[in-house]
């Protein structure tokens, strides 16, 4: 029987295209915060996420069943990466600044370093933590620090989307054994079915106080448009890349969003290309780069390893 073929660099493509998916989601969620309230638009997410994924999984045939012993990580995982994900950064959104977000948001990849480590699915690099924080400086001189509007204003909202960062960034970390013992479909699925509990009703709720009557096309366009793309799509290859490469590594491609913004921004704006974003490319590059090419390094070194065990069991 011939072996699947294996593509080193499909989870990483995986990842890229995660991140072209997320960058989009704040310019489609602000068309449908027009005329839908930001609990509504959650609970329209999670809830057509969950159906879809379930759809998906069973065409598949990969809906599994989670063994007892790991519900409590499968209902923390979904609180984490969902639930409390969503509701902080829509909230913290609407109160603050999408340039505070955006600088606020590089504390993902160092949560999900720090509580890798505590939890001991990532080890303490060296290389891995000047990548991250490489990448972040990238990330920090593309935006400008002198940017952000940081007051008593925005102070409520930045604390939500720190908060929102933290949460996600445990949920990457603590998320990986369980779609290294199930599939990734199946995880997802049943973090988007869990989720619908505490989402779901209180987005009928707000929906119901809605005027339908101002909700226009354009509005369940985008809302279509966030339950296919920036999440399911999105939530699932980052869930399959997840269970193929370190959490940090899936975590340090979040560096690229404001890159993929601020690269469409002259083709879509006729914007001029400047020295700063060309400079903040090569730093979130280099970032990414010393962080990813660890765990290939790693990865091709455990195939030689395999293979030396195989051709020792072929002559003994």
């Amino acid at each position: 029987m011939k072996k699947p073929l294996h593509v080193p660099a499909a989870p990483h493509l995986a990842l890229i295209a995660v991140q072209i998916l997320f960058a989009t989601w704040p310019i489609v969620g602000k068309i449908a915060l027009r005329t839908t309230p930001s609990v509504a638009l959650v609970g329209f997410r999670v809830g057509g996420g969950a159906l879809a994924f379930v759809g998906l999984a069973r065409a598949r045939g990969a809906l599994r069943a989670i063994a007892r012993r790991d519900w409590l990580l499968l209902i923390v995982s979904s609180c984490l990466g969902v639930v409390l994900n969503q509701w902080l950064f829509v909230k913290g959104l609407s109160l603050t600044g999408a340039i505070n977000a955006t600088l606020l948001s590089t504390t993902i990849p160092i949560s999900t370093l720090l509580a890798g480590i505590l939890l001991g699915t990532e080890h303490s690099a060296l290389r891995r933590t000047i990548g991250i924080a490489l990448a972040a400086v990238g990330v920090v001189y593309l935006i400008g620090p002198s940017r952000a509007s940081f007051s008593g204003s925005t102070r409520l909202g930045d604390l939500l989307i720190v908060a929102n960062s933290l949460c996600y960034g445990a949920y990457i970390a603590i998320s990986k054994p369980l779609v290294q013992r199930y599939n990734a479909l199946t995880v997802i699925t049943w973090i988007f079915v869990v989720a619908c509990v505490a989402t779901v009703p209180v987005g009928i709720v707000s929906f119901l106080r809605t005027d339908l009557t101002r909700m226009s096309p354009g509005a369940w366009v985008a809302t279509v448009y966030i339950i296919l793309l920036p999440t399911v799509a999105s939530y699932y290859l980052n869930a399959w890349a997840l269970a193929r490469v370190p959490p940090s590594t899936v975590a340090v491609y979040i560096y690229l969003q404001p890159l993929i913004a601020f690269g469409v921004a002259p083709l879509v704006l006729g914007e001029a290309l400047t020295w700063r974003a060309v400079i903040a490319s090569i730093l979130i590059f280099a970032g990414v780069l010393m962080v990813t090419r660890r765990s290939r390094q790693k990865t091709h070194r455990r195939r030689q390893a395999a293979g030396s065990e195989e051709q020792e069991a072929l002559w003994s």
